[in-house]
């Protein structure tokens, strides 16, 4: 068997209804993956024919403790339990320091860093349930600008998906000798409808496609990289 096959592990996405995680949730059910797909939205009924033996989770509010923990605990009895957390739920606005106003600072903080923090939080007691008998592994999704100079009008995205970048060291760290290990990769721009429609001028075969992030996330999820954690990976494409 390929170590990077995924067989018999019981995966959970946050923010899986959305563009990427619909990309990622595919390719790991394509590599044996069992999952539960949980959003802020509501379970969409368009999801690809791999996904159909998923469990559902949606309007699940990912920055509140209360709502995340219920959640994560139903994931973890429909799937008998955790072995990976992939914390893809997060979002972004471009906003000038002097144009801008505090509140979006604090509904991006909410969004990107606390959904992370509270997703892994919950998760935590299923996926270290196991050790000594078998690994988990945690995927954090960051963003490039939080590792290069951050542009005019992305200082609150980019602070928070520093956020991120220091809370994966942090909890390798924290992890390392109980059979957990925690990455995080940093997409430049992804190629999605949504930015497309934003930056109809740019050259789209420069960006990352969502299928080529989530073989990078699948990676860092399987055996093949059992010796990796702390890292941030950038998956910059040409950008």
């Amino acid at each position: 068997m390929s170590p990077l096959n995924l067989e018999h592990r019981r995966i959970a996405v946050t923010g899986a209804f959305g563009t990427l995680g619909r990309s990622v949730a595919a390719l790991l059910a394509a590599r044996g993956a069992r999952l539960a797909l949980i959003d802020r939205a509501a379970a969409p009924g368009n999801l690809p024919a791999g996904l159909a033996d998923a469990v559902l989770l949606g309007g699940v509010d990912l920055a509140d403790e209360t709502a995340c923990h219920a959640a994560m605990a139903q994931a973890a009895s429909r799937l008998g339990g955790l072995d990976g957390l992939v914390n893809i739920a997060g979002g972004f606005a471009w906003e000038t320091l002097e144009g801008g106003n505090l509140a979006t600072w604090q509904r991006l903080f909410a969004m990107n860093l606390q959904t992370a923090v509270v997703a892994s939080r919950a998760a935590l007691p299923h996926l270290l349930d196991a050790w000594p008998a078998s690994a988990a592994a945690i995927v954090n999704v960051g963003a490039l600008a939080a590792a290069r100079n951050a542009g005019t009008g992305m200082g609150a995205y980019a602070a928070s998906k520093a956020g991120v970048a220091k809370l994966t060291e942090a909890m390798a760290e924290e992890f390392k000798d109980r059979g957990l290990r925690v990455n995080a990769v940093l997409p430049s721009i992804l190629d999605t409808p949504a930015n497309r429609a934003d930056m109809p001028q740019a050259e789209f075969d420069r960006w990352v496609r969502p299928e080529a992030l989530a073989r990078v996330v699948a990676f860092l999820l399987s055996a093949e990289a059992d010796a990796v954690t702390g890292v941030s990976l950038p998956v910059a494409g040409r950008v």
